[in-house]
């Protein structure tokens, strides 16, 4: 059945209440109808009497129960007997007439007048309450603010020894705190008086535990804000927010909550940063937040730097690779180059400082046009951000790869400032190896001291010069910590927890979003950018076998590259084919004459005299002659795997069967290490020696 949705004429809303027009004629007409229909029926005068009576008893109770006011009662009341009188008059006399009608038309233009005067009063009278009760709970939260300002000055007075005046007691929206705005007493306080006393006054309060009183300067420095948290914030979990909408590095990027829960923001276009977070911390978390951050901003690239398997970045990229290890069509991974070995680090490195060198030439247009000496940033040249996981320890270390990185480092960190080339390192500790150079303290003014209630390595003092009441077991939980910017002071913060599934669908909403390299920088980076996801550069970052297959006899397979030192097993393999034996027996002259090993026992002539053998591979202790307790010593140090082992649980072990003392596998040690034989983890008593087959399987220390 169609339906005719043609316009016919003005539409008549049923279910609207009456106005002061429409009620009165609602009203008369209602009279009128009544009075007519009555007098032809010959019903009875009272009876409309006795229902106008009716109708007005009933509107004065609804109108209590409304609690409206005694005008507005009078007025429905009146209405009601008035019409009711004037319907009980017009059935005695005749409803027809002129009198009768005009008075029923005047009585209905003074109901709607009546209407619309008690109308005006109803909403006046609305009005005031409201204002009323707002002006009652202004009263309230002032009595409040006055109390707590009262509070603190007497507080501040008690603990600190001066005395400030209260502007205002902002009460945050959250609920978790608030903060006073004071001014301090003339003669030469300075907000710092306060903040040196944080600790002080956070007992003074009573604060529950992860909640403090910190001091900061105002708004000049004849004026201290004191921000107090009331409510433990840093002991729950807060899932990263789930709108990925795009950021950019101009605008800051969130790196978590203050105790207030307001959202932190940093800005990286001329800063570098260095998160600190000892094993537990939360530190890789905030790693993947961070890079959740720039992979939402659309004009960052984002290079990743971890020499632990490249374990930080890969969740960003894995998601988006084919089978070949490129990225497949129309994904692009969440991190725009990582690498996972000292040569590909190496590698992006050069790459970043001829990026800088270039940009220096080829945009001095760009940059006279913009009246500006740094390189404009924007998703046509975008900036690049190199995160190294752990890169403070690099340049804390000795060894020559690590050097060799360290200063490669520390040039991009020089040069790249002015070109949007900035850096974000990782460290396990805030210790003076790691704080030490002067560069990363001055460069690395954005700074994240992640605490997990650890104390040991953790010296705030140094991470945040200058800062006071920073103690360690204000934030003892994990993601937990300190964050200190140019823009604010070193506070505590939370950071977000980001969940694996969260990383796939990041990496997937902003697949399309990420910048490509400017033409003239990828001119500069050449071929080792233009191939990073060539297959063979990739091949790591691939599906590996998670277990190797194990033998008969519960070893596992040899890999055709390693060394079978079937010498150092417990139990004997099978004899060797002939061909095999024939491969053996090459293969020990090739490493006799690479490495100039020592001669089989009894090859020379006893009164020969042997030749001093020079540095290099010893593999004399695999010989068959050697002392049994030395070899099984050896054959225990190679058992131990990439953990190792010590002096200690090697001579246990060897005491009952040969009585072998801990000095002389102390001495043994010493010499494996000497000719490479071991390698030395650790120092003190955390010392702990690896057999250089597992060295390259050692992960980082931390």
């Amino acid at each position: 059945m169609a339906t005719n949705t043609a316009s016919t004429g003005p539409v008549w809303d049923w279910a609207a209440g009456h106005g002061p027009v429409t009620g009165a004629l609602s009203a008369t007409t209602g009279c009128l109808a009544v009075a007519t229909t009555g007098t032809a029926a010959g019903m009875p005068p009272g009876w409309a009497l006795a229902i106008g009576a009716a109708g007005a008893i009933g509107h004065t109770v609804t109108s209590l129960r409304d609690r409206l006011s005694a005008r507005t009662i009078g007025m429905r009341a009146a209405s009601w007997l008035l019409g009711a009188g004037w319907t009980t008059w017009a059935m005695a006399t005749t409803p027809l007439s002129w009198t009768a009608l005009g008075s029923l038309a005047t009585l209905g233009v003074g109901i709607g007048a009546a209407a619309r005067a008690t109308l005006l009063h109803e909403e006046a009278r609305e009005l005031e309450a409201i204002a009323a009760a707002e002006r009652q709970v202004a009263a309230d939260l002032s009595a409040e603010r006055r109390a707590i300002a009262a509070e603190w000055v007497d507080r501040v007075q008690r603990v600190c020894g001066i005395t400030v005046r209260v502007r205002a007691v902002e009460m945050w929206p959250t609920g978790t705190g608030f903060t006073l705005d004071a001014d301090l007493p003339p003669g030469g306080a300075t907000y710092d008086r306060i903040a040196r006393e944080a600790p002080k006054l956070s007992a003074d309060a009573r604060l529950p535990h992860g909640c403090t009183a910190t001091a900061s300067p105002g708004i000049d420095q004849g004026r201290v804000l004191v921000d107090v948290t009331t409510v433990n914030v840093l002991a729950k979990e807060v899932t990263y927010p789930t709108d990925y909408g795009p950021l950019s590095v101009l605008t800051g990027i969130p790196w978590g909550l203050r105790t207030n829960a307001d959202e932190i923001r940093v800005y990286l276009r001329e800063q570098c940063a260095l998160v600190v977070g000892p094993t537990g911390s939360g530190k890789t978390n905030m790693v993947h937040t961070i890079l959740a951050g720039f992979a939402r901003a659309t004009d960052v690239l984002t290079w990743v730097i971890d020499l632990n398997a490249g374990s930080a970045g890969l969740p960003w990229v894995r998601p988006t690779l084919d089978n070949d290890g490129r990225p497949a069509d129309g994904m692009r991974p969440g991190v725009d180059w990582l690498a996972a070995s000292p040569e590909e680090a190496a590698l992006m490195l050069d790459t970043a400082v001829r990026v800088a060198k270039h940009r220096k030439t080829v945009y001095q247009d760009l940059m006279a046009q913009a009246n500006t000496d740094l390189l404009p940033i924007s998703d046509r040249i975008p900036q690049i951000i190199i995160v190294i996981d752990e890169g403070a320890e690099i340049l804390a270390a000795t060894d020559r790869t690590s050097r060799t990185l360290a200063a490669k480092i520390l040039e991009v960190i020089r040069i790249a400032r002015a070109m949007g080339i900035r850096t974000v390192l990782t460290a396990l500790g805030a210790t003076g190896a790691v704080l030490g150079n002067l560069m990363i303290r001055r460069e690395a003014k954005v700074r994240v001291a992640l605490t997990g209630g650890e104390t040991e390595g953790m010296d705030l003092a140094k991470q945040f010069p200058g800062s006071r009441g920073l103690r360690v077991d204000q934030a003892p939980y994990k993601g937990a910590g300190f964050l200190g910017t140019p823009e604010s002071p070193a506070a505590l913060f939370k950071s977000w927890r980001i969940l694996p599934n969260q990383i796939r669908d990041i990496t997937a909403a902003t697949a399309d979003r990420h910048p490509t390299l400017d033409a003239p920088s990828a001119t500069a980076a050449g071929d080792a950018y233009a191939r990073r996801w060539d297959a063979d550069r990739t091949a790591w970052m691939r599906d590996q076998p998670s277990t190797p297959a194990a033998t008969s006899h519960g070893q596992q397979a040899d890999q055709p590259s390693r060394l079978n030192l079937s010498a150092l097993r417990s139990e004997q393999l099978p004899t060797a084919e002939p061909d095999e034996e024939e491969l053996a027996r090459r293969f020990r002259e090739q490493i006799d004459a690479q490495f100039a090993t020592a001669p089989e026992t009894g090859a020379a002539e006893p009164d020969e005299p042997q030749p001093p053998a020079p540095g290099g591979l010893n593999l004399s202790a695999l010989k068959a002659g050697d002392n049994p307790a030395r070899e099984a010593a050896l054959a225990l140090l190679l058992a131990a795997g990439p953990k190792g082992t010590g002096a200690s649980a090697i001579a246990r072990a060897l005491a009952d069967e040969h009585g072998t003392t801990r000095q002389t596998v102390v001495g043994w040690l010493k010499s494996w290490t000497e000719d490479g034989t071991a390698v030395r983890v650790g120092i003190g008593t955390k010392a702990r020696y690896v057999h250089h087959h597992h060295a390259s399987e050692q992960p980082p220390e931390g």
